[in-house]
């Protein structure tokens, strides 16, 4: 039996055909996302269909259908309940009805970074652990916990996945989501044109060259020596160090896996971030371990599967 996972994101939606926790197969679309979910859905319908006909799976062998969204979800009543500039025609879809009519099988959807952490844990880099933050840099900020070998989700679904809107800087700049100096305004792909347009110590000749630069560009640059680059790269750095023992203070993990794009420069990152929370995370009790995310972009899918199983 396989389930059909689909992760939304901002940029790539990602669709995985799972079993027992492995994508057997996966297909990508752009996300068109200023187009809203509801105009999306032919084309999802379309590559699900199209995966399954590849992989000869027929609906009688789907145990569900489950999706990973960027926002707040009520998983209970399969139901967006807030977004934030991202498929904001989501909270009036019937989705579950959409899947039904289609596929005739259960569906379940959460946030996608609390599903990137049950994958994590599930199949991956927390495997074994009790107790987990983990954080996906991207185009946002995601976070998902779990605490005593459970899911954190509070009585209104959002507790521990809303680190990139945790406040590092009260006097900063307007977030997304409304409110003042949030982690993503300081550190994130969706304000990077922003950051450098505004920084105070970049050069107008830097700020025009990089000004559709992303943080693979960035991350490029500084290994080349670049000094402008490497003193944006090492204030993100800062930035998610920071954020992180903001999250051990709050959450009490004893390891915390890093995932998203930004993990594909690891060898730079995880290192920055591990002496930072060696240095000053209070935790009188030992040394929190910092990971990086084994399933990629693949965690959500998984952490799908485990859902649909339960």
């Amino acid at each position: 039996m396989y389930t059909v996972a689909i992760d939304l994101g901002g940029t790539i939606i990602k669709i995985g055909l799972v079993n027992a926790g492995e994508v057997t197969a996966s297909v990508q679309l752009d996300s068109k996302l200023s187009n809203g979910l509801v105009a999306n859905l032919p084309r999802i319908q379309n590559a699900i269909h199209d995966l399954l006909s590849q992989q000869g799976v027929v609906p009688s062998q789907l145990d569900g259908v489950g999706l990973a969204f960027p926002g707040l979800v009520n998983p209970k009543e399969c139901r967006v309940l807030s977004t934030n500039q991202k498929y904001d025609d989501a909270r009036d879809f019937d989705l579950r009805g959409w899947v039904k009519a289609q596929w005739g099988v259960p569906f379940y959807i959460d946030n996608d970074a609390r599903l990137a952490v049950v994958g994590e844990w599930y199949r991956g880099a927390a495997r074994g652990w009790d107790n987990v933050v983990m954080v996906t840099i991207g185009t946002g900020i995601g976070t998902g916990v779990i605490l005593d070998g459970k899911v954190l989700y509070g009585p209104h679904f959002q507790a521990g996945s809303l680190g990139g809107h945790f406040v590092l800087d009260y006097r900063g700049r307007t977030c997304s989501c409304g409110n003042i100096g949030c982690i993503e305004t300081l550190a994130s792909s969706f304000f990077l044109p922003t950051i450098i347009r505004e920084h105070p110590c970049l050069t107008e000749a830097f700020k025009q060259e990089a000004a559709g630069y992303d943080f693979k560009e960035i991350f490029a640059l500084s290994r080349q020596g670049h000094r402008e680059a490497t003193l944006l790269r090492d204030e993100c750095l800062d930035v998610w160090a920071a954020a992180v023992i903001t999250y051990i203070h709050a959450y009490d993990p004893e390891i915390v896996v890093i995932g998203g794009g930004i993990a594909k420069s690891g060898d730079i990152v995880f290192p920055h971030i591990q002496k930072k929370v060696n240095d000053l995370a209070w935790c009188p009790w030992g040394k929190v371990r910092i990971a990086g995310a084994i399933l990629g972009d693949r965690a959500a899918l998984a952490g799908l599967d485990y859902f649909l199983h339960l």
